[in-house]
């Protein structure tokens, strides 16, 4: 997958629970400028992203997400593994961050 997926929270079950790769999720709204910022460095991170997913939660369509995660500023990367999360950081960050999240994750999964 080279472009982050939006999904709706039955999806987002559906890929952090049964997922073999890790996955890093955005959890982001439409008004933040935060978020619009951190748009293109979550898409390299997907484009470049290997063996691992990226997904986008609106938290304006989908609060429960954002709630059942404590997601309390936006943008917000959360990378889970085996159905867990594994790292957890508000505020922007670049591609290169996401990146080393997914392959820490993917390592700790391998080793």
């Amino acid at each position: 997958m080279d472009e982050p997926l939006e999904v709706d929270p039955e999806q987002f079950d559906e890929v952090t629970q049964n997922s073999r790769v890790p996955v890093l999720v955005d959890f982001w709204a439409a008004w933040c400028g935060p978020c619009k910022m951190s748009a293109p460095e979550v898409a390299r991170a997907a484009d470049k992203a290997g063996r691992a997913l990226v997904i986008k939660v609106d938290t304006e369509r989908y609060p429960q997400l954002a709630s059942r995660f404590n997601v309390r500023g936006i943008p917000n990367f959360v990378v889970f593994y085996g159905g867990r999360p594994v790292t957890q950081q508000a505020g922007l960050v670049d591609h290169t961050q996401m990146e080393r999240w997914l392959q820490s994750a993917g390592s700790a999964s391998a080793a």
